[in-house]
């Protein structure tokens, strides 16, 4: 856990009358999107998501929100609404229903089945509160609006929460999708009631607000997956997220259209298709799906959906690149990858695709082909939205600071103030009252890894160790001494890992540590620490100077 903010103080005491909200996840990131609403006492949570590993993170699963600063007050959340189901907005939950299981949960009805089986998975038993648009409910002293926004997942909502201090529209993931597959658009109509009633803060998605115009239809891409299918005469692998029934939706279609057969495959994709059939939310033509263990009964008149897109390793599709599924890819394949790129996975998902194609496939994907459109809200869109809700304060949210920055600046163009827009970062604390805001302080946050069974043990600290590791090697340097004269009686041995393999490269390092030791012996240094020390700085200079790398140096000196 770390406090970005030492500038600011800790917030006081929340005055009556004031709604108070501090992000902890989802500004200034893609991903772990998570805001604390406080007032009379009580705390509503909008959203719980997770953010995933990149690069920079070796070796962890999930990074999570910071719960420090509910720490003491998990009696006070009156309930958790979760606006759709993506995982940057379900993912964390199970981990804070852990602190206290009784917590309400509040979503739709596609929403709440798809975290009814984390929590299952986790024998986790909350009660779900299923909530439907156009509803409004009381929880503790929120009254909540539930409003239907259009995303690349069915039932996903805007929640306007309103208390004494004001209103606050939260728009959650949207897009203004005119001709959705489902036909469910973005609720404007509401929106702009909302906005002739009052809205003191509107809370808005930023992922695209630096993409101008307005996004693409979902239908828009029919025709160059149909193109892609007449065209291909062996088999067809799509990657795409396990959510997004609407892009599955299509190519089950196009797929039924082109008499092929279609193979679920990777765990939650199985488990995600299986619910949103059940529920109604995706039509599947009869005997159209088949088992992944029986596709080569089908020859190449499969197509198969797997999770991968963006390059996890774990994924079907990761595995299958490397040569480690039982699905193997070859010439005359089409891959797929029906998604955007999230920011920091372009790195692995590059390496994917060269290994597909290494392999023979074809590889399909935004970069090449119109085969995926953005479920989050242009430009053109975002200013509509400014321009009928007409808000008195704006606060961008779901977005890196380019997107944040870009969201504040159109909202400013439709004449709300500079000084209303309020862009800040994880851990700001906002509060909100008689129509204005204010940065009332700021609380520490920090990011919380999941690093297989253990939560929170990684630090920023083993995080750099790692990544040293990988990419700049490691020197272990054994020296013994004699704890009465000081003197070298045993070493140094030089031991290395991806550093080098030539052994006799550490030869002209020897001469220096000893006489580096010597002299400090000889100044009345003695103790293994110092001396420790004097071997690490001694080492890592030579090592800088000649060979331009900082490895990870851990010297040994033993007193015998």
């Amino acid at each position: 856990m770390n406090h970005p903010h030492p500038d600011l103080p800790n917030p006081a005491r929340l005055a009556d009358g004031v709604l108070r909200i501090v992000a902890l996840g989802g500004l200034g990131e893609i991903g772990r999107n998570m805001t604390v609403f406080e007032f009379g006492g009580e705390l509503l949570i909008v959203d719980c998501g997770v953010l995933f590993p990149d690069e920079n993170t070796p070796g962890i699963d999930l990074i999570l929100p910071d719960f420090s600063y509910l720490k003491d007050r998990m009696a006070d959340i009156v309930g958790v609404v979760l606006t759709h189901g993506h995982e940057d907005h379900i993912g964390a939950l199970p981990f804070l229903l852990k602190e206290r299981a009784d917590i309400p949960v509040i979503g739709s009805k596609l929403t709440l089945a798809f975290m009814n089986e984390k929590l299952k998975e986790r024998r986790i038993s909350a009660p779900l509160v299923e909530v439907k648009a156009g509803m409004v409910q009381r929880f503790g002293p929120f009254t909540i609006e539930f409003v239907a926004v259009n995303h690349s997942i069915p039932d996903a909502l805007a929640v306007a929460i309103k208390t004494d201090a004001g209103v606050v529209l939260h728009t959650g993931d949207f897009k203004m999708d005119q001709l959705p597959l489902d036909g469910r658009i973005t609720d404007l109509t509401t929106f702009a009631r909302l906005g002739t009633e009052g809205v003191d803060l509107f809370m808005v998605d930023s992922t695209n607000a630096d993409v101008p115009g307005f996004t693409t239809s979902e239908r828009e891409i029919m025709p160059t997956l149909d193109r892609l299918f007449h065209s291909t005469q062996r088999r067809i692998i799509v990657a795409s997220f396990s959510s997004h029934v609407h892009r599955i939706q299509q190519i089950l279609d196009i797929a039924y259209a082109h008499e092929r057969m279609v193979a679920f495959v990777g765990r939650s994709m199985v488990r995600n298709m299986k619910i949103a059939q059940e529920l109604g939310y995706l039509t599947v033509p009869e005997g159209l799906i088949v088992d992944a263990k029986h596709i080569d009964d089908y020859g190449d008149r499969v197509v198969l959906i797997c999770t991968g897109s963006q390059g996890e390793s774990l994924a079907a599709l990761s595995r299958m690149a490397y040569g480690d599924h039982a699905i193997k890819v070859g010439k005359g394949d089409t891959v797929i990858l029906a998604s955007s790129l999230i920011p920091g996975n372009e790195n692995p998902v590059y390496r994917v695709i060269n290994e597909l194609t290494r392999f023979g496939a074809t590889v399909i994907h935004k970069g090449n082909a119109m085969v995926h459109v953005s479920g989050h809200a242009a430009a053109g869109e975002l200013v509509y939205c400014y321009n009928i809700v007409k808000p008195r304060n704006v606060m961008p949210i779901h977005g890196e600071w380019r997107h944040m920055r870009a969201n504040a600046d159109l909202a400013v163009k439709t004449g709300v103030p500079r000084s209303n827009t309020v862009v800040v970062e994880n851990g700001i604390v906002i509060d909100l009252a008689a129509g204005q805001v204010n940065v009332a302080g700021a609380v520490p946050v920090g990011y919380v890894y999941v690093d297989g069974p253990t939560i929170g043990e990684i630090t920023e600290s083993s995080l750099k160790d790692r990544t040293i590791l990988g990419e700049e090697g490691f020197i272990s340097v054994v020296v013994v001494i004699d704890s009465q004269s000081g003197k070298i009686v045993a070493g140094p041995d030089i031991h290395a890992r991806g550093f080098t393999e030539d052994h006799a490269l550490f030869d002209e390092v020897k001469g220096i540590i000893e006489a580096a030791l010597a002299k400090a012996v000889a100044g009345g240094i003695n103790g293994t620490h110092q001396l420790q020390q004097i071997v690490r700085r001694t080492v890592g200079a030579w090592v800088g100077e000649e060979h331009r790398r900082k490895p990870m140096i851990v010297p040994v000196v033993i007193e015998v």
